[in-house]
């Protein structure tokens, strides 16, 4: 797993990358809620919300940023940040997981979206899937 944030204009901008699909889907969630609070779900280890996640879309790619923004949404309107992803179903164009989190009372930093903008997962020279998410804040 390997979470880096590179600069970005009135955005923050992050680069993932993991050995597997699935870890790399893991690992942006955790780079965005490193973003909503820094370290909160090294910290928890009892979670108190259990949500059924159902995302569809066209690739790999265009999932990521899906999956992300539903996360995304759902943790603003529901004061809660999901730490945890029990998969169901993991295909190209769709991902239908359990997600578990704990409630808080606020976010270090606000995300107003996860966007399309320079999303482009693919297989790099060591062998593992990368691509770079920006969030719009």
């Amino acid at each position: 797993m390997k979470i880096e944030y590179l600069p970005h204009t009135a955005d923050i901008r992050m680069k993932i990358e993991d050995l597997s699909m699935q870890d790399l889907f893991l690992t942006g969630l955790k780079g965005m809620n490193n973003i909503l609070q820094k370290g909160f779900c090294d910290q928890i280890h009892r979670f108190y919300c259990r949500t059924r996640i159902e995302t569809h879309s066209l690739d790999y790619t265009n999932l990521l940023v899906d999956f992300l923004s539903d996360i995304l949404s759902l943790s603003c309107t529901e004061k809660v940040i999901y730490c945890r992803i029990q998969f169901i179903e993991f295909s190209e164009s769709n991902i239908v997981a359990d997600i578990f989190g704990a409630p808080v009372n606020s976010f270090d930093q606000e995300i107003k979206a996860v966007t399309y903008h320079e999303a482009d997962i693919y297989k790099n020279s060591n062998d593992k899937w990368e691509t770079n998410i920006v969030f719009d804040i």
